[in-house]
């Protein structure tokens, strides 16, 4: 009986030898697709859309402004009138210059007048030559002296027309300098105007990226409150000399279009790239250090396991890495809950992923 008893529990035994291990649990995860970086990012920058053209625009008379008749902001066409100056030593020297051209003009009749009784008499054959020389003589000198008198009287037109500032093209009014009553001398800056037709993207770069600027640079210029409006530009010009305040040198760039959103004074910002060797980029938390090795873990999308995998790191900063060897663009490598897998085990994929 006893023997009995022992094979049945050496058989009760075998049979439980011969149950399978319970499945190891699935591991829910976070994971990446990995792609190659061929854009090496610069930095990213604000700045604002101005007019590359602006004119300072001021009276070429002296004179007291009497007027101003936009404001800053104001849009104006050509020939519009911006600011005025009183006119009244101006309308003084126009009455001066044609009360002048009215002298003139009778003394030039009483001219021609004489010369032509001269010419009469001398051919009559009494009169002398001597005074017909005068008579002709006479006549030169009073039309010259017309001549410049005109020419007086218009110069003091003129003058009167300078006495009213208007714009010679369209433009948006960006500055005043100079308010009613002033006294302004000629050429004396009063008013800047912007041309709105050609408008540029100017930044401030750090003295030492604007000295090291690759050639294959890219700027890509976006608006601030509507990132959708943008374009790309190109250097047109970066200052030579650093502001000595904030050791930062102004780049403007032309744009490479204009979209309708891009008005004057939009803040923009504006990204830096260029082209480099492709290479990949992860997460720091994606990287697991076993015995002195770096790995990561790979998840093969037929069956949802995951396996080890070497690589090298080429560079770390605070929150990403670049690694090479093991590792190639498509393959989705498990970005967060390295440290509790085991090579083979099913995962579950965050939602994206799937």
């Amino acid at each position: 009986m006893k023997r009995l008893w022992m094979v049945s529990a050496g058989l009760l035994l075998a049979a439980c030898s011969k149950e399978e291990a319970p499945p190891e649990p699935v591991r829910p995860v976070l994971s990446i697709e990995v792609r190659a970086l061929d854009q090496q990012a610069l930095g990213r920058f604000a700045g604002n859309i101005q007019a590359r053209y602006e004119t300072n625009v001021g009276f070429r008379v002296p004179g007291r402004i009497a007027s101003r008749n936009v404001d800053v902001g104001a849009e104006v066409k050509k020939g519009d009138l911006l600011a005025t100056l009183d006119p009244t030593d101006q309308q003084n020297q126009l009455r001066a210059a044609q009360g002048d051209l009215a002298r003139i003009q009778a003394q030039y009749i009483n001219a021609q007048a004489n010369a032509r009784r001269q010419q009469q008499l001398f051919d009559r054959g009494v009169g002398a030559q001597a005074q017909l020389d005068v008579a002709q003589t006479d006549l030169k000198t009073t039309a010259a002296s017309l001549d410049q008198a005109r020419a007086a009287v218009d110069q003091a037109r003129d003058q009167l027309n300078y006495s009213e500032l208007r714009t010679d093209h369209d433009a948006v009014v960006t500055a005043w300098n100079a308010e009613a009553g002033q006294v302004v001398t000629a050429g004396q800056q009063v008013v800047t105007l912007a041309r709105p037709d050609i408008k540029e993207a100017v930044i401030d770069l750090p003295a030492g990226l604007a000295e090291r600027l690759p050639e294959d640079v890219v700027f890509e210029v976006a608006a601030q409150l509507d990132p959708a409006t943008r374009t790309t530009a190109i250097v047109r010009e970066i200052e030579p000399q650093a502001q000595s305040a904030t050791r930062t040198r102004r780049a403007r760039l032309t744009l490479t279009d204009t979209p309708p959103g891009f008005r004057l004074g939009t803040a923009i910002s504006v990204t830096l790239s260029s082209a480099i060797e492709p290479r990949i980029e992860l997460p720091l938390s994606a990287l697991q250090e076993v015995d002195g090795k770096t790995r990561i873990w790979l998840v093969n999308p037929q069956d949802q396991t995951v396996s080890p995998r070497d690589v090298q790191v080429l560079e770390r900063s605070d929150d990403s890495v670049l690694v090479a060897n093991g590792i190639k663009p498509g393959d989705r490598v498990v970005s967060a809950g390295v440290n509790s897998l085991q090579p083979g085990q099913k995962v579950k994929l965050d939602e994206d992923a799937r």
